[in-house]
């Protein structure tokens, strides 16, 4: 069995090359933006860390802007908890990576906040002001849009180059991906998340389950993978700001030390 290294991972060649392929495939007025982020941040944030985690926000077009905003600000004020920031200074480097990513169809993911180290309470409050403010970046003409396009199995690629292609060294790699829908866009998500699996990546699931019931179902059947995976879900969006912080607890408190 032949193994050969992509993005600092050590994985079989077959692997490693459906993961390149998948990366080469995003578009590529994208590239640019991605480059620039991730050297701007590299001499400033280069550092060994407990956790690189992508928080990975739905804006498709089922989501309203009112419940764009409840996302938002639930997701500020989990991570700005003081909860959230006591676990993280517990773990071993006492300090995580944190990305937020808006996504929807197959070619719409947008940076909210690139790679910020969190190691305290001024840091999580900067993370936590920048999502607050953060303007919508796709799904805009809500209430009258196109087709709805879901595309998980595009975001876990574009989340996997982000994770790899980071400033830091992670313990753990993990994309958090809070969702309303099913994947209805780009290829099956299972291709990409056995590609994340080989990647040593954990994905994460938070499902609104404002239009499918059985969306937490799905996301553990088809969605949620690696060590320590979980699913964690919210009957509609006022619950999101209650879940979010659940789950932000969970994520970091598996990592702390005591």
């Amino acid at each position: 069995m032949i193994k050969i290294t992509l993005f600092g991972v050590l994985m079989e060649k077959k692997t490693a090359a459906k993961v390149g392929v998948a990366i080469c495939a995003l578009p590529l007025i994208m590239v640019p933006t991605i480059w620039v982020l991730t050297q701007s941040t590299f001499a400033q944030k280069n550092a060994k860390v407990d956790l690189a985690l992508i928080l990975a926000v739905d804006v498709s077009y089922s989501v309203d802007n009112s419940e764009y905003r409840l996302q938002m600000q639930g997701l500020a004020r989990a991570f700005a908890s003081r909860d959230v920031v006591a676990l993280i200074r517990r773990c071993r480097f006492g300090r995580i990576a944190v990305m937020v990513v808006e996504w929807s169809g197959r070619r719409s993911q947008s940076i909210v906040v690139p790679w910020t180290i969190v190691s305290d309470a001024a840091a999580a409050q900067r993370v936590a002001h920048a999502i607050s403010a953060a303007p919508r970046r796709s799904g805009r003409s809500w209430p009258a849009p196109p087709p709805a396009k879901t595309s998980i199995s595009a975001l876990i690629d574009f989340a996997v180059f982000q994770l790899f292609t980071s400033p830091v060294t992670a313990v753990r790699h993990v994309i958090d991906i809070s969702a309303d829908g099913v994947n209805n866009d780009g290829e099956r998500p299972r291709f990409a998340r056995k590609r994340a699996i080989a990647a040593g990546v954990t994905i994460n699931g938070l499902t609104i389950l404002n239009d499918v019931n059985n969306l937490d179902v799905y996301f553990r059947q088809y969605i949620a993978a690696g060590p320590n995976n979980f699913v964690i879900k919210a009957n509609d969006y006022e619950a999101y700001r209650t879940a979010i912080k659940r789950k932000l607890l969970r994520e970091v408190e598996c990592l702390a030390v005591s």
